[in-house]
Parts: structure tokens; sequence; C-alpha cells
């Protein structure tokens, strides 16, 4: 089925459609498959239901019509119900190649069982096909075996079968499903006009038995369904039209469908009066009349297709013509049409309005005697030339016209009789003044950007997505040493030294990935190279922008040599304060005492932040009878001032501690002094570790706690009252600080801190604590710790643990393990 397009213009939803040159309207199309559908249902379930019956051995259900004298043979039956379902699925339209191939299943195994019944007709034998399914125990008029289906029937099936096949192959034309489906109709017709007649004749063929009366009936639903599976195409097709042949082919179908078996019915009943001859003769009067009309009716619709087919043609050519006309008439280009003489033919809106000239005042004069004379003289020489050339010419002309100068693109081109010849110039005049405006604006705009690309201070290029050089300045000739020209076309990364360039490349192309890419400065390790290959530091400004369908990298270049010399000079000057300041604050930290009864190991992290100094101390103070003080502090702040005042505090302490002052009022003693220098707040513990009565007493002004670990339990916190930092206290309000004293049995190990170790910002400073007690656990367990080299080991793992990178951290850390020799002594519990 092929469709031809709609005409523009022809109504929408409800309109005929085109098809094969005839319209249709859709409604009839889908009516028509579904009456296809629903009579292939109702024949396939008769035989269904005459199926059931041999299944069931019911006798009622084989001749399905009451009365019926001849039942439905069961090859006859699995037949039908194929036939039906076959020509069913046909008539939904477009199906997937699964229901194609049931469908043509079901039409083969029709085809096969009509096919073999007819060799055992033609061969005189049996197939042993007849009684294959059920025995037939039926009683029957005939000489054929039991079983067989009825010759007629044999031939209907098979046209019918073969009609479905037909009818599912698009590339076979619907005309030959077409005439098999009123063949099958045909035969079915014919057993219904015996019965109707009464002339055994027309129900049975010679000594064979007859044709089941539903049979008949689903033969005629077949060929109704096999005529209606493409209405829109063959002899269906001309019934079924929105034409005149369609209109005139029903009626007369429907005439000689109806009309001459009433004709036959009522010679029939008046030879029953006696006043006609024998009713065989009759009965073949009426098919014979049926078969002409039906001819005859095809005949007149093949020739009204003709006449409609030449008459949409001619409709759709003048439907073409106005819808030309139409567009010409509402163009927004200037259009007119003269003959070879110069005489106007035809001229649209826009060149009345362009010209002022009213239509009147030009159809059928000569150009030269209407026409503006600056428009005239232009106009002549296009016209010689599309003469001359005898192709179509297009040119940029400016006119003064009455409404002002104008700018246009004018396209001359020849209009051509049949026979090829010129008869007449056409001419379309496209106004272009605002978009010639738009182009000169641009290429104001485009020199103006080029003069302030050349007047930028630094080197400036500019790239397309590729990384190659499409404009440069001056500049870059005093900065690479290479002509702005003999840039252009070459790659950006040639300005690079040649070990450097796939880190250049990989830059630019991480950037142009960026979804919204911002304008950047980047000058860490970026180094260009002279025309002699001498490399240099620079700093590169990197932008883009988008110019038409491409995007451009915009790349401002800057030798940053003396900027480079400047910066390794202030690191060098800020890298010899540091020193300064890191000589400073280990003068003012001194060294501890190296006490062979109580080794330890220490670690000390200056903050980044600060040039090496912070408020950051510890001190162990030898006294007497194996009896040593330990002191850990931070002074708040950084810098030299906490310094300043860390130093003070040491000095103080270590004088205090000599004097024999107890940790608590050493802590008292300190919160004093600092209470005298102005907002300033401390933490710190001071512990006085007994090694002869194994014990350790301490007192905290705000600090961690104090971590141990004992021989023969786990790590855990020294449990201890902590009271204010010191300077919190002043002369109206005085909390007293609080000591305690801690079994501390021999082979044990005492952890001090400052908050640098576990600090940190997000997490939380009790959980870091723990994992710290957890290392010291980890670390010494079962260690001596006797050996210093053991505390340096365990010192270095719990900066490891607790801080990511040692080089970077923000805070003072100060850490100090000791160590407690002597016997291994019984558990404590903390």
């Amino acid at each position: 089925m092929t469709r031809e397009p709609q005409s523009p213009g022809s109504p929408g939803v409800g309109s005929p459609e085109q098809v094969d040159g005839l319209p249709f309207r859709p409604r009839v199309l889908a009516t028509s498959r579904r009456v296809a559908g629903i009579a292939a249902l109702a024949a396939g379930l008769l035989g269904l239901v005459s199926l059931v019956g041999w299944v069931s051995g019911a006798d009622a259900l084989k001749g399905v019509l009451p009365g019926a004298s001849v039942a439905m043979k069961a090859n006859t039956a699995v037949a039908v119900v194929a036939l039906g379902l076959s020509l069913y699925v046909l008539s939904l339209g477009r199906i997937g190649p699964v229901a194609l191939a049931v469908s043509r299943a079901a039409a083969v195994l029709v085809t096969l069982i009509a096919t073999l019944t007819l060799v055992e007709y033609v061969i005189g034998a049996g197939l042993g096909i007849d009684e294959l399914l059920f025995k037939d125990d039926t009683v029957f008029q005939g000489t054929e075996p039991p079983g067989r289906m009825a010759p007629n029937t044999t031939a209907a099936l098979m046209a019918g079968g073969v009609g479905s096949l037909c009818a599912g192959v698009p590339r076979i034309p619907a005309w030959v499903s077409q005439i098999l489906g009123l063949g099958v109709g045909a035969l079915g017709m014919l057993r219904l006009y015996g019965a109707a007649y009464g002339v055994t004749e027309l129900e049975q063929f010679g000594p064979y038995s007859g044709m089941a009366l539903h049979t008949a009936a689903a033969l005629i639903l077949f060929g109704t369904a096999l005529f209606l599976a493409r209405p829109g195409e063959g002899g269906a097709g001309l019934l079924l039209n929105a034409g005149t042949t369609g209109a005139l082919g029903r009626w007369l179908f429907v005439t000689v469908v109806i009309v001459p078996p009433l004709l036959g019915w009522a010679v029939l009943a008046a030879e029953d009066a006696g006043l006609f001859g024998e009713r065989l003769g009759t009965g073949l009067l009426v098919f014979g009349h049926v078969a002409v009309f039906t001819a005859a009716i095809f005949t007149t619709v093949a020739v009204g297709r003709r006449v409609e087919v030449a008459h949409a043609r001619l409709e759709w050519r003048v439907r073409q013509n106005e819808l030309l006309q139409a567009f010409i008439e509402y163009t927004p280009a200037m259009v007119f049409i003269k003959d070879l003489e110069g005489r106007l033919l035809a001229v649209n809106t826009r060149f009345e309005q362009t010209l002022d000239l009213s239509r009147e005042q030009v159809l059928g004069r000569l150009d030269r005697d209407v026409l503006p004379p600056d428009f005239m003289r232009q106009a002549r020489a296009s016209d010689r030339a599309v003469l001359t050339e005898g192709r179509p010419v297009q040119r940029q002309k400016t006119f003064d016209l009455p409404g002002g100068r104008r700018e246009f693109l004018s396209t001359r081109f020849l209009l051509n009789d049949t026979s090829g010849a010129p008869y007449a110039l056409g001419g379309v005049y496209i106004d272009i003044t605002d978009r010639v405006a738009a182009e000169r604006e641009v290429q104001r705009a485009h020199r103006r950007f080029v003069a302030l690309l050349e007047s930028a201070p630094d080197a400036t290029l500019i790239t397309n997505g590729d990384g190659v050089v499409v404009m440069a300045n001056p500049q870059v000739e005093r900065l690479f040493g290479r002509e702005p020209g003999d840039l252009v076309g070459s790659e950006v990364v040639s300005l690079v030294p040649a070990a450097r360039r796939r880190r250049h490349c990989a830059l630019l192309r991480a950037y142009l990935r960026l979804r919204d890419p911002k304008p950047a400065v980047l000058d860490k390790d970026l180094y260009g190279a002279r025309g002699d290959g001498a490399e240099f530091p620079v700093e590169v400004s990197v932008s883009s922008l988008q110019a038409e369908q491409e995007t451009l990298v915009v790349l401002t270049v800057r030798d940053i040599t003396e900027r480079r010399r400047l910066e390794a000079e202030r690191a060098e000057r800020y890298e010899q304060q540091r020193r300064i300041a890191y000589t400073l604050q280990h003068s003012l930290m001194g060294e501890p005492p190296r006490l062979a009864y109580l080794p330890c190991a220490y670690r000390y992290l200056a903050s980044v932040q600060d040039p090496g100094v912070g408020g950051d101390w510890f001190d162990v103070i030898p006294l007497e009878e194996h009896r040593t003080g330990v002191l850990i502090g931070d002074v708040m702040g950084r810098g030299l001032e906490a310094a300043a005042v860390m130093g003070q505090l040491r000095a103080a302490s270590h004088a205090l501690a000599r004097t024999g002052a107890t940790p608590s009022g050493l802590m008292g003693a300190l919160d004093r002094f600092v209470g005298d220098l102005a907002g300033q707040l401390v933490t710190g513990v001071y512990l006085v570790l007994d090694q002869d009565r194994h014990e350790v007493t301490l007192c905290s002004a705000g600090h961690l706690p104090v971590i141990a670990l004992p021989p023969d339990g786990p790590a855990c916190r020294l449990e201890a009252p902590v009271g204010v930092p010191l300077g919190v206290n002043d002369a109206t309000h005085v909390v007293p600080f609080e000591e305690v004293t801690l079994p501390l049995p021999p082979c044990s190990v005492l952890v001090l801190y400052t908050d640098g170790l576990v600090e940190r910002p997000g997490t939380d400073i009790e959980a870091q604590v723990d994992v710290l007690t957890h290392t010291v656990d980890v670390a010494l367990k079962g260690a001596r710790v006797d050996d210093p080299g053991t505390l340096d080991r365990a010192a270095d793992c719990l900066i490891r643990t607790l801080i990511a990178d040692a080089d970077a951290s923000d805070d003072d850390v100060t850490l100090l393990l000791l160590g407690v020799p002597g016997p291994q002594g019984s558990g404590i519990r903390f």
C-alpha cells in the first residue's frame, strides 16, 4: 500500500487520506478491518463448536445448526478453526513477526489439509488423513470414505488458505487474495442457494457427500474476511474509497448480491406453482446473474477510478499553483516577473510597499516606464547577465528608494516553458540593510579588539580549543623573540621548553574540560622558552570566550624572573629569621638533664604559622633522694610574646621546685605570677615522682590528663583533679589548686603532652586522647622502659599516629615520655 502526500491546505482530522491515488476516510478503513476480524472469529467459532462436538462425541454440536442433515467433518473443523485464526491475525493490521508467523503457519495447515484431501479425490485412494483425528461413525450419503470432507469444501478451504498466505505478503497484489476470497464466498453461497431453493445438486456433487450448512456459512464469512483484509487496495479499495467510484461500486455490489437471489426465489416460487420449468435451471441462472453483475461492477469501478485519479491530480496541481501564488504574495522579499521585453506580469505586496507603486500602475507596462532610474540602470545589467549566461545571477546592490538608501541581495533567473525556451524573467530582492549594518559594526568591533590586543602591555595569545594560535600581539616578540605572524597556526606549546610541554598541555586540556571555566592566574612551575632556547619562569592569565561555534582561549603571559628572584631573597631572609627564632626557642626551653635513674624521650614541633617559636615548654628537675619534679605547660597564643612568657615561667617554676615546693604550692605561686601578666592564660601540670616510695604526686592547672602505662595493666589516664588555668584567679576570687598522690610501680611509663598533639579542627579532643592512650599501650606494652632508645621510638610512633603531617602542624606540639626503671612491682589501678 502506497501513500501520496496530503496536499497543503487540505482538511485535517477526519478528512480523506490518499491510498493508491484514491481518497479514503480512516474510519472506513478501520471499520473494514474490524468487520474482517469479526467475520474470521465467527467462522472460526463455528469450526470450534464442531470440533468440540467431535472431541466430546456430541452429534448435535457437529451439525451446529438445529436439524442439520450433514455434519462438519473433523478435518473440516480443524481447517476452519486454523483459517479463522489466520485471517483474524491479518485483520489486526500492523502485526509483529511472531503474529505473522502464526498466521502463515495456520494458513499452511489449512492448505495442506485441503491439498491432501484433493489428492485423495484425484487418485481415488485414501492417504489416512480422513480419520486421523477421530473415527467417523455418522450416517452419511455418498460413496467417499468416512471422515472425508466434501469436494466443494476442499476447494473452498484450499482457496482460503492460499488467499490468507497471499494477503499477508505486501508484495503480492491485493487482487489475488480478494479474488480467492470471492471464490471461497461463492462456494459457500452456492450451498446456501441450494438449501434455500431446495436444489440438492448445489449441496452435493455427484455421489459425494454434501457440504454442511454451517460450513457454507463459515466459507461466506471467510470470503468476507479475505476481501476486507486489505481494505485500501484492489477490489476492496475500489468499493470503499470516498470518491465517486466507491459510492457507485457499493450500490452496484449491494444490488447484485441482494436482487438476483430474491429474483431467483420469486422464480422458484412461481415454478413450484407450475409457472416455470426445472428448479436446477433457475438456481444456476441466479448464480450466473450474480457473477455477471459482479464483473460489471468491478469494470465500472475500474473506469471510474481512472477518472477520479486524473481529477485528483488536476486538483493537486491547481492547489499547488494557489500555494505558490500565496507564497509569492506573503514572502518578505520583493518579487516580480516580467516578459523578455520588460513588461511586468506579476508583482507582490512587498514590491508595492518598497517602491511605493501599486499593481495598477505597473502591471502590463514596461519596467523602464514605471521603475526608478537608479533601479532600472542596475536591473538592465542583471537582465543582460542572466540572458547571456542562461543561469541565475545573484548580486548585492544599493538603491536610493523613496524610503531612503537600502541594501539588497538580488537574484535574477529565467522562466522556461515545457520546451526549455525562456519566456520570462523573475527577480527576488531581499532587503539586507540591517544585516549589512550589523556586519559593518562587527568589523568595527573587530578593529577595536585588534587595537586593544596590540596595546596590551603583556604578551597575549589567542588559541582555539586545540591549542593552536590564531592571534598574537606584538609583545610576543619582545618576550619570546618570535614574530606574531610566525606563531599563527602553530601550537602554543611550542613556546614552552620541550621537557615541560607535556605538563603544560595537560593543564590547558584540564582547563578546557571545565563545564564553566573561569578566568584563572597560574604561576607555579610554568616556564617559557625564548627563541635561543633559554628558559624563564612565567605567570599565565587564562580565560575563555565563545566565538561563533568554537571556544577560544586567551593567554596573557608575563615574565616573572625578577619576581622569582625577589621571592627567593625573601625566603632566604625568612629562613634565616626562622633559624634565629628556633635557636631562641630552644635556648628558652633548655635541654632537660639526663638522669640515669629516670630515662626520658621528648619531641618538640614548632607551629608553621610562626617563625618557630611558641609557648610550650617542659622541665625535668632533679630533687633530693630520688625524687624528681616534672613540669609541662602551654602559654596561650603563639609567637615571641608567648615564648617570652614561657621563658619567665620556666625559670620561676624551676626555682620554686628547687625550694621543695609541693605541686599545689608551685601551681599557686605560678598562678600569682601569671596574674601579674596582663591578658595571659597558661595551662600546666606539675608532678613529683618519688621512686623510693613508688608514688607520684601531681597537680593540674587546666591541662590535659597525664597518661600512665603500668607494667601489669593497660595504659590509662591518671585520675587527678583538674584546676583552673593559671591566670584565671584574681584578688577577689581564688580557686585553690588540689594535688593528689597515686602509687606508681617500677617499670611504669608516664606520658605528658600539650594540646597541639591531640587537638584538631572538627574532631573530639577526648576521642583523640583515647587514641593516644591506645597507641601508648600498643607501642610500649612489654618494652624495656629503662632504654632511652625504646622511648625514642615510641615518641616517633605517637607523633606519626596523632599528626598526619608533622611538617605542616598549625600549633606547637610538646611530648615527654618518662620511664620509671626498677624491678617488677605489683599491679596498680588508676
